[in-house]
C-alpha cells in the first residue's frame, strides 16, 4: 500500500486547540453495522459486563525546556526519553547545533553538558539538577505541534489521564483523557474493570510516515512495561468470554509487543512494532482512540484493526459530522474485523 492511500482532507476548523469543558463531555463515533454519534459519557451503553479496559498509566513530563548555549544563542530543548536521574535524550532547536562537549544554560540558570549525538537526538547530562526536579520547576508541557498556542496551566492537568502515574512520556496517550473517576468508578460497577500497562510515548509519535511504500517505514522505539497482576486479569478476562479493550494506540502497541505468538507474559524493554494492514492481532478486540493525523502510522494502526475502506468511511463520517480532530478532539469505539 501507498503513503496516499491514507491520506484525507481536513478541515483545519477540526483541529481542536483546547480540550473540551469537562473530560466526559467529548463526542464517542461508536463504529458497528452503523454509525452512531453519542458522547463519551455514555461509553458504558456499549461495553459489555466482563470486558477489561487496559489503560497507558505514563505520566506527561513538563518536557520543553528553554535556555541558551554558554555562547549566548537561544535555544529550545525537548526531552526525548529520560535515562535516569541526570541523563536524558533530547531534541535540541537552535541556530547552530551545539557541539558535543558544550554547555546549555537554563532559564533557572541550571545546566547540562551535550555528551554526544546521534540521528539527531542528543545525549545530555545534568551534573548537579536533577532533571524531573528541573523539569518540573522551569519545564513547559510538551503540546503537539498542531496546537498552535502556548502551553498554559490548564494543559498542565488536562494533557494527563486522570490515572498517569510513571514519569516518562512526552506526548499525552490522549483516548484516556476522556475518563474521570466517575466513569472508571461507574463503568467498574456495570462489572467492566480496568487494569494498566505503561508505555512511555515519545515525540517521534507526531513524525510523519515519508516512505511512499508503507512496510518500508520505520518505527520509533519507546519504552513500555505490563506486569503481572495486567497479565492475569487478561487471561482471566478471555477465559471468561470478556474482551480486551484497549485505550489508545499506546495501550494496542504494548500488548501486541507483549504476546508472543498469543502467549502473553509480563516484561519490560523497547518496542518499535509496527502495526498496518495485513496484521495478525493477537490480543486486543476492541479499541478506543482518537481520530489521528493523515498519512501517520496511527491512521494505519486504525486501518489495520478494522479494515481500510472502514477505516476512511469512518473519518469521512467523522468529518461530516465535525467531529474534533487529534489530541483534544473526541473519540471512537472501534471493533476488530475479525479474519
Amino acid at each position: 500500500m501507498k503513503l496516499s492511500d491514507f491520506d484525507f482532507d481536513l478541515p483545519q476548523s477540526l483541529i481542536a486547540q483546547h480540550p473540551s469543558p469537562n473530560r466526559t463531555d467529548s463526542r464517542l463515533l461508536v463504529k458497528d453495522d452503523k454509525f452512531v454519534d453519542s458522547h463519551f459519557s455514555q461509553l458504558g451503553s456499549f461495553l459489555k459486563p466482563k470486558d477489561l479496559l487496559i489503560l497507558n498509566d505514563t505520566k506527561v513530563i513538563p518536557a520543553r525546556l528553554f535556555g541558551h548555549k554558554d555562547s549566548g544563542g537561544k535555544v529550545e530543548v525537548l526531552i526525548e526519553r529520560l535515562i535516569d536521574e541526570f541523563s536524558a535524550l533530547a531534541m535540541i532547536k537552535s541556530s547552530r547545533s551545539p557541539k558535543v562537549g558544550s554547555f546549555i544554560i537554563l532559564e533557572n540558570d541550571s545546566q547540562f553538558q551535550v555528551t554526544e549525538k546521534r540521528n539527531g537526538i542528543y545525549s545530555i547530562n545534568f551534573k548537579i539538577d536533577s532533571i524531573l526536579e528541573t523539569l518540573n520547576e522551569i519545564g513547559h508541557i510538551p503540546l503537539p505541534p498542531y496546537i498552535d498556542r502556548d502551553d498554559s496551566k490548564e494543559d498542565a492537568k488536562r494533557y494527563q489521564t486522570v490515572y498517569a502515574k510513571n514519569d516518562g512520556a512526552v506526548a499525552a496517550p490522549t483516548a484516556g483523557l476522556h475518563f474521570d473517576d466517575e466513569l472508571l468508578s461507574n463503568l467498574e460497577k456495570q462489572g467492566i474493570n480496568h487494569a494498566f500497562v505503561t508505555l512511555h510515548v515519545g515525540a517521534g509519535t507526531f513524525q510523519p510516515v515519508k516512505v511512499d511504500d508503507i512496510k518500508n517505514h520505520k518505527m520509533h522505539s519507546e519504552q513500555y512495561e505490563i506486569d503481572s497482576n495486567t497479565v492475569d486479569k487478561i487471561k482471566h478476562t478471555k477465559a471468561s468470554g470478556g474482551r480486551i479493550v484497549a485505550v489508545g494506540t499506546t495501550a494496542v502497541r504494548t500488548l501486541e509487543s507483549a504476546s508472543t505468538g498469543g502467549e502473553l507474559k509480563s516484561q519490560k524493554g523497547d518496542t518499535d512494532i509496527y502495526i498496518y494492514p495485513g496484521f495478525n492481532f493477537q490480543l486486543v478486540d476492541v479499541m478506543i482512540t482518537n481520530f489521528h493525523l493523515p498519512k501517520s502510522s496511527l491512521l494505519m494502526l486504525v486501518s489495520a484493526f478494522i479494515g481500510f475502506e472502514e477505516m476512511h468511511q469512518t473519518y469521512q463520517h467523522a468529518i461530516n459530522k465535525e467531529y474534533r480532530f487529534f489530541s483534544y478532539g473526541d473519540a471512537m469505539l472501534l471493533e476488530r474485523r475479525s479474519g
